[in-house]
């Protein structure tokens, strides 16, 4: 069983870049009557608290979310800000949401749901946050290749493994490949971890080169604390709504801004 859990990087920077293009996204996607489908692989327990002894340990949300918020790096009307505002009225003020608490502000009755989470703790509190979605406990990507292609056919998939098993990385070019075939139509997202070893790098050369339309987003930031290996964060998304290269590019430029310096790399 794996170990990782989300509630000691929850709200950090990858996050904030991470579901900055995800509410993009689902806003996209929901602005037309049609229902659609939301798929997870990796969904963790939905919601954090980032006073939580696991948050206050790392630091990382208040590097990430809380430093956003305060400097407004997000504007009133993004996507994000919304969806983490509604958490927020819901179940207080330090409440941060995970991508299925994200996609639930934008989901419509007739949308349906599928999330993935395997760890049996994770999978037991996403149980108690995530009863619009159908759950499963089991491998995101076998439940990700059973369901696809969903019903609806409209829609999206997010993979946000914790690539704590290395073969992840050769292994997700032939998953989307697969999905890809098998959901034609479907936006695939896949996010990653861009770590001082640069182990990311074949992975999305495999993906570019079956996937020439691909938008892949990168943004870099400073280790979270001495010795730590993360120095960015990337999501590579097949078939990407229109607009999504536009919030990529603003989010990126705002990454750029903040840390202008790549002494760390």
């Amino acid at each position: 069983m794996l170990s990782y859990q989300h509630a000691y990087h929850a709200g950090n920077l990858a996050d904030l870049h991470k579901h900055a293009l995800l509410a993009a996204m689902l806003s996209y996607l929901t602005v037309k009557p049609k229902p659609l489908s939301y798929l997870e692989t990796h969904a963790g327990r939905g919601l954090y608290d980032l006073t939580s002894p696991e948050a206050e340990k790392t630091g990382e949300a208040a590097a990430g979310i809380t430093r956003a918020l305060a400097e407004d790096w997000l504007p009133a009307d993004h996507p994000l800000r919304q969806a983490l505002d509604a958490v927020r009225a819901r179940h207080g003020a330090t409440a941060y949401p995970g991508s299925p608490l994200i996609a639930r502000h934008f989901l419509r009755p007739d949308d349906i749901a599928h999330l993935a989470e395997l760890h049996p703790t994770e999978h037991e509190a996403l149980a108690e946050v995530a009863g619009f979605a159908r759950l499963h406990q089991q491998d995101g990507f076998q439940m990700a290749q059973a369901v696809c292609p969903p019903m609806p056919r409209r829609g999206m998939l997010l993979i946000d493994p914790s690539y704590e098993v290395k073969a992840d990385y050769d292994a997700i070019p032939r998953h989307i490949s697969r999905l890809v075939r098998k959901w034609n139509v479907g936006v695939i997202a896949l996010w990653y971890p861009i770590l001082t070893d640069q182990r990311h790098v074949p992975m999305i050369e495999a993906l570019r080169g079956g996937h020439a339309d691909a938008l892949i987003s990168e943004v870099n930031f400073p280790p979270a604390r001495s010795g730590h290996g993360m120095i960015g964060s990337g999501m590579a998304v097949v078939n990407p709504p229109y607009g999504l290269d536009e919030e990529a590019a603003r989010i990126e430029s705002l990454f750029s801004q903040r840390f202008p310096g790549k002494a760390w790399r």
